[in-house]
């Protein structure tokens, strides 16, 4: 085997391997997939000089411990966390040089939920319809990463500038979410139209990379029943029977048939990526552009 690889140590919590995504193949009901803080992904990639494209290792909570078998220059960005290398401290979210053999251990986020590892060269798993990306709902892509888990890597580009500084949002505190009317906001009453966007809601402790689940008032439908399947859309704010908004991320299904009350622009997706359970979720109603 080649020595351009990863040894996974600690796979952590949940690990998995991912890059922009598979888009335009919905049709096909496989969902884009792809790193959910996208910006965070592309930061870390660029730290050690390899394109936004390349696939890098997405953590969730308490990140992973990784020994790569020939020298590499990694970064880790995304929710802060202390990051050692063989067991002395390292930066986080600059370049870090790792010698051949030496453990890279990426620990519990401060604050936010994952944490982005870039490896020069990137991760050379097999696309899939033309992307590394691991998908949880579709199981396309290499599976998440268990203990012993040896990962390819790509050859490294030329040699990069070095930077000191890098400007990163920290995690929300409170999580905003702009959103534009859905296409069933009319199965709602006025009521629930006005507590969507009024009143507070709480991230959930059941969101996962398909969607983030939040706690609080029930929306009140004015529609009963169920809708035929239809098509759904990254950052669709889906209401279950339960009534309390779902807004679909980057595993999410390609359809559904529970009313679309309103959808998130995308740019404020990538913090929903990052925001703890408990954390406030604020809709605030935009108009379309």
């Amino acid at each position: 085997m080649t020595d351009r690889a990863l040894s996974v140590v600690r796979s952590g919590a949940l690990t998995t391997v991912q890059d922009q995504g598979r888009p335009g193949h919905a049709h096909l009901g496989v969902p884009r997939s792809g790193a959910l803080d996208g910006p965070a992904a592309a930061l870390a990639n660029r730290l050690v000089g390899n394109p936004a494209e390349a696939a890098v290792l997405e953590t969730t909570l308490n990140g992973c411990a990784l020994r790569p078998r020939s020298p590499v220059t990694v970064a880790v960005a995304g929710a802060p966390c202390p990051v050692t290398v063989d067991g002395r401290p390292a930066p986080w979210g600059a370049a870090v040089r790792v010698a051949a053999g030496a453990l890279l251990d990426v620990g519990p986020a401060h604050a936010g939920l994952r944490s982005y590892v870039a490896v020069s060269g990137g991760v050379a798993v097999d696309p899939v319809l033309g992307s590394r990306s691991t998908d949880l709902l579709s199981d396309l892509g290499p599976p998440p990463l268990t203990d012993g888990t040896v990962l390819p890597l790509g050859r490294p580009e030329a040699l990069h500038a070095r930077v000191d500084v890098i400007p990163h949002p920290a995690p929300p505190s409170e999580l905003v979410l702009r959103v534009t009317q859905g296409p069933r906001e009319d199965w709602f009453t006025a009521s629930a139209l006005r507590t969507l966007t009024t009143r507070v809601y709480r991230v959930s402790s059941a969101s996962n990379r398909i969607g983030l689940r939040t706690e609080g008032p029930s929306l009140e439908r004015a529609v009963p029943g169920e809708l035929p399947s239809e098509g759904m859309v990254l950052g669709a704010v889906q209401v279950p029977p339960d009534g309390r908004p779902v807004v679909f991320l980057a595993d999410h299904p390609t359809t559904g048939g529970y009313p679309v009350i309103a959808v998130v622009r995308p740019a404020d997706l990538p913090a929903a990526a990052q925001a703890v359970p408990g954390t406030p979720v604020r809709f605030v109603a935009v108009r379309r552009r």
